[in-house]
């Protein structure tokens, strides 16, 4: 049977090469979005854990995902400090934008004094010195390995501002490109802030110090900054139903393009399988044929879908800055897909044939 099986896939390389490119499409569909999706929540995440913070102090709807808008007075921050149990309180003012290094894909710089925030995260500045002038910023060292740059490179910022780099700092914490507060609201020709970061004095009492900020602050957002920067797939909740639509997708593309491929096959060897039906070969016999060179052009296609994916993502990290993360489930739900749908998609085709009349099939020209 092994014979037949191989001798099948060689005798007919087109529709092998429809077959193997259905399966390898949908594991790219899948480990390619679900690879971004993971490794841009598992980005944000690792940098987020950074900030020593507990209490984000904001206006209502000034932090979303991929909006920051600078409309708190800095005015908070003294009114914050004097209020029992705040320990710090430091304003940042966030701004996105796109990476001209990148070819697509946004980035957040943040406005915030280098001092205050380097003491409540821990950062190091591991070669230059902190931003001082307008036109001066620090990045963390990831983004320093990801850009090829370092202490004296040129950012472009707000459209076409030319900002250097004075410094590079590690751990990697909140935004990767730092300038100075003055240097981000005279670029956005404001005197406010997008947020105050808030240290607790005493940690375990953060409930009690959120409720009393806003008890003495009412009309503003009082968050803990552990639920203000989730994964990505809890701050957007469609993205979940859009990963599992994505999987379902592939499925159906992998099972359709194996189906019309066999099934036409099958009509190409009607007088083959009328031969074997007429040497005794049971229907069993016959599916367990088309469904075993089904399995062995679905592991085709899923060893040559892996090696495209892995290939696309060491491109996509390389050339495109974005992070891009493989994880075990979503590889064995890629192979499961892909199993499937060439078993599913070559399950009617082999019952259609096991259920040829093997006169009429040895007649049929």
């Amino acid at each position: 049977m092994d014979s037949l099986i191989t001798a099948n896939i060689r005798q007919r390389p087109v529709r092998t090469i429809v077959c193997v490119a259905g399966i390898s499409l949908g594991v790219c569909l899948v480990m390619l979005f679900t690879g971004l999706a993971t490794g841009l929540s598992n980005d944000l995440q690792r940098r987020n854990s950074n900030l020593h913070a507990e209490i984000l102090f904001t206006r209502p709807g000034a932090m979303q995902l991929m909006v920051s808008t600078p409309t708190l007075s800095t005015e908070y921050v003294a009114r914050l400090k004097a209020i029992d149990g705040v320990e710090e309180a430091i304003p940042v003012a966030a701004y996105i934008f796109t990476d001209p290094n990148r070819a697509f894909g946004l980035e957040r710089v943040d406005g915030v004094d280098w001092e205050p925030i380097s003491k409540l995260n821990g950062l190091k500045l591991i070669s230059g010195r902190p931003p001082v002038a307008s036109d001066e910023v620090v990045i963390d060292e990831v983004k320093a390995r990801n850009n090829h740059s370092g202490v004296g490179s040129v950012l472009k910022l707000f459209g076409k501002r030319e900002y250097r780099v004075t410094g590079v700092y590690s751990p990697e914490s909140g935004a990767r490109v730092k300038m100075s507060l003055a240097a981000m609201q005279d670029a956005l020709e404001t005197d406010k802030c997008t947020y105050i970061l808030v240290k607790v004095r005493e940690p375990l009492k953060e409930g009690e110090l959120a409720k009393r900020i806003d008890t003495l602050l009412p009309g503003n957002k009082v968050q803990f900054t552990r639920d203000v920067f989730k994964s990505v797939e809890t701050s957007i909740p469609a993205l979940g139903i859009f990963l599992r639509t994505l999987v379902g997708l592939a499925a159906i593309i992998s099972m359709l393009v194996v189906l019309l491929a066999m099934y036409t096959t099958i009509t190409e060897r009607t007088k083959e399988i009328g031969i074997l039906k007429a040497l005794g070969a049971s229907r069993l016999y016959i599916v367990g044929v088309i469904e075993k060179e089904a399995l062995v052009i679905s592991i085709i296609g899923l060893v040559i879908g892996f090696a495209i994916t892995f290939l696309a993502g060491v491109i996509i990290q390389r050339f495109f800055g974005l992070v891009f993360e493989y994880t075990w489930k979503w590889a064995l739900t890629a192979a499961l897909i892909g199993m499937f749908g060439g078993a599913v998609g070559a399950l009617y085709p082999a019952l259609r044939a096991s259920n040829l009349d093997p006169v009429n099939a040895l007649a049929y020209d």
